[in-house]
């Protein structure tokens, strides 16, 4: 028995609904495509131009005088170096705290389970302005520990209040449940049955983790840590209210070099460098998830 070919006129209205299928699709996909262009796309393009040509008496005129301000300029580079440590740091404490707490997650259950993942999502719940004067209250000068160790007659501790380590702790704090959330969402893809097998032929808990459930989570390790820079980088309620005033993020940089120094186009040039950055961070990301759909065809 031979298979009949479609005729022309069925031919015709199948080519016809997937156009359909096709337009539909790219009316669907238009507005928020659209709202990317106007609202992130064209920002930054227009930035980049802000900086590199500037309106003079004969004209306009291409200028990289502010990128080389700023890549002289003592205090500038120092501020970009404490941005950077500062990022580094959280993101390594990030990854020690929340993926025991996500392999707990992932491998334990009962009342006990429920309330470590209720206290490990509770900072989702807690505005940035909330946690910094929390924090201040808490380890500031003459703070609740302060006091405390007051009545034990024990010696006062060196405040991170307005010191480097001061956004650090509650940037991890901050973002302790995005990058929990987001390892448990990793470590769903291992297998039990794998798990359950290597436990079988004797393998340890380290052995475990070294071996089946770190190399399965490479990917989505570099997805958190990529999301985990991006947000502490360009973080600036948490650096401007616990940081120090000098050196400073570059989030406050910027803010008071717009409002304080009042040099815009310097202020924009600062942006554009912390986008770049970032962009770099975004790259491992967009390729990540393009290997996972590699992988997945």
């Amino acid at each position: 028995m031979t298979d009949m070919a479609p005729s022309g006129p069925t031919r015709r209205v199948a080519t016809k609904k997937a156009r359909g299928r096709g337009l539909t699709g790219l009316l669907l996909v238009a507005v928020p495509v659209g709202l990317l262009g106007w609202l992130i796309i064209y920002p930054i393009f227009n930035a980049i131009g802000r900086t590199l040509f500037q309106h003079t008496e004969s004209g306009i005129s291409f200028s990289i005088d502010t990128y080389k301000f700023f890549f002289s300029d003592g205090y500038s580079l120092t501020n970009l170096w404490l941005t950077l440590w500062v990022t580094a740091v959280c993101a390594a404490l990030l990854m020690v705290i929340c993926l025991p707490i996500a392999l707990y997650l992932r491998f334990s259950k009962g009342r006990i389970a429920a309330v470590v993942q209720g206290l490990a999502l509770f900072p989702m719940f807690v505005p940035s302005v909330i946690l910094a004067y929390a924090l201040i209250r808490t380890i500031g000068p003459n703070g609740a520990v302060d006091l405390v160790l007051n009545a034990a007659g024990l010696p006062k501790i060196n405040s991170p209040y307005l010191t480097p380590w001061g956004p650090i702790i509650g940037l991890v704090w901050d973002n302790i449940p995005l990058t929990t959330l987001m390892l448990v969402a990793g470590l769903g893809a291992i297998s039990d049955n794998a798990v359950e097998a290597a436990r079988d032929a004797g393998a340890r808990h380290i052995a475990l983790l070294r071996h089946i459930i770190l190399p399965q989570i490479g990917n989505a390790m570099l997805v958190v840590l990529s999301f985990t820079v991006l947000s502490i980088f360009s973080a600036f309620t948490l650096p401007y209210v616990l940081g120090p005033a000098s050196p400073e993020m570059m989030g406050p940089f910027m803010q008071r070099t717009f409002a304080n120094v009042m040099d815009p186009r310097m202020a924009i040039t600062q942006a554009v460098i912390t986008f770049a950055i970032c962009a770099i961070f975004g790259a491992f990301y967009v390729r990540s998830i393009a290997k996972n759909r590699e992988a997945r065809r």
